[in-house]
């Protein structure tokens, strides 16, 4: 048997951006799931797989997902303080507003502190001097351009990562127990697959369409008596 050679330095980039033990502060987020947790409509495995699967449909995709496609196959920095700004701009709630600006800040630390590529530094600098808010999509779709990966291979590493760190909340919250959780990432496969080929049909009007009970949901989190989550 003949021996390929072959590279995988973009790939353990990318397990290393998405690896649930990165300290982004994704744990303290549940982008609203928490306020479906109070009303009961996500109280189990099986009513938080419907969750997790519609906001991966309906709103990932149209936010996280398609920012990273654009901003990495953005060819300036001007355009990336663009998109940095229309996606800062399309965030109703508040608190998704600030969870992006410190998870962003966080996720530029430390793809900064592993792969210091030029755009990368471009953009810490912008979101310094307050020019751009700062958004982990973007820190990590420069990161995985920088070491080389496919486009679609980070967009599925990504992805897959929030539904990863969602369940992983829910587990504690809800409380789930970790083979359900196990069941429900495994559900998400082909939600992911599918995220992702939609997403190379969409173009910058597509980028923060709203899916409003979400965006309720997230606003009235801001009021719950009692919360585990910030967001």
């Amino acid at each position: 048997m003949q021996n390929t050679p072959t590279s995988s330095g973009h790939l353990l980039t990318l397990l290393q951006l998405s690896d649930s033990a990165l300290p982004t502060g994704a744990f303290s987020h549940s982008f609203g799931m928490e306020s479906y947790l109070e009303t009961g409509q996500v109280h189990d495995e099986a009513s938080f797989a419907h969750w997790l699967r519609l906001f991966l449909e309906q709103s990932l995709t149209y936010t996280d997902g398609l920012l990273l496609r654009l901003a990495f196959e953005a060819d300036n920095d001007q355009r990336i303080i663009e998109l940095d700004r229309l996606i800062h701009a399309s965030a109703l709630p508040r608190q998704l507003r600030i969870a992006a600006q410190k998870m962003g800040a966080r996720m530029l630390a430390v793809a900064l502190a592993g792969f210091p590529v030029p755009s990368l530094r471009s953009y810490q600098q912008a979101v310094q001097a307050g020019t751009g808010t700062g958004h982990p999509a973007i820190a990590y779709a420069l990161a995985a351009r920088g070491a080389g990966a496919p486009l679609a291979d980070a967009l599925s590493s990504y992805l897959f990562s929030t539904a990863t760190s969602l369940t992983q909340n829910a587990i504690r919250a809800i409380p789930l127990g970790q083979d359900a959780g196990q069941r429900v990432i495994r559900q998400m496969h082909e939600t992911v697959n599918a995220a992702v080929a939609k997403i190379f049909t969409l173009d910058d009007q597509d980028l923060g369409v709203a899916t409003p009970g979400l965006e309720i949901a997230q606003m009235r989190h801001e009021h719950q008596r009692a919360r585990m989550f910030m967001s």
